[in-house]
């Protein structure tokens, strides 16, 4: 049997527009990101990270329906453009993801220019394994 490319990820797709949300399959467990595309220079396109999210198993219609919800959101809807899904392997678990999540929201906390919506005073979990002392770092 082939190994797969990644260990994690499954199937990915990067800066696809809002408008294809619905073309998304239903019930995909997984990250997503948000993204405010910014005025294209010649040949460079830009996005602005706005919001790292997740989906887990259970009644929101995995990150088909968290996409949908987020776009028809007050607060979000108007503030992003485009999307990009990673789909996890069935064998992750929910907890595995939602740490997944808790880590790229904690890198965010403290970024002056990540967008407001996207921000968390941090990640419990991260905050426990913390050693800065790298010295501590042996085996």
């Amino acid at each position: 049997m082939p190994e797969s490319v990644l260990r994690l990820v499954k199937r990915s797709a990067e800066f696809i527009l809002k408008d294809k949300i619905s073309d998304l399959p239903r019930r995909r467990r997984g990250l997503y990101v948000l993204y405010k595309k910014r005025s294209e220079r010649i040949g460079q396109k830009k996005y602005d990270v706005v919001y790292v999210g997740m989906a887990v198993a259970g009644r929101r219609g995995g990150i088909r329906g968290r996409l949908l919800s987020h776009a028809r959101s007050k607060r979000r809807g108007d503030r992003w453009t485009h999307f990009s899904a990673f789909e996890v392997w069935d064998n992750i678990r929910d907890e595995e993801i939602v740490e997944l999540e808790g880590l790229f929201r904690h890198i965010y906390r403290r970024d002056s220019v990540a967008n407001a919506l996207n921000i968390q005073r941090g990640f419990k979990k991260a905050r426990r394994v913390r050693v800065d002392d790298l010295s501590k770092w042996q085996l």
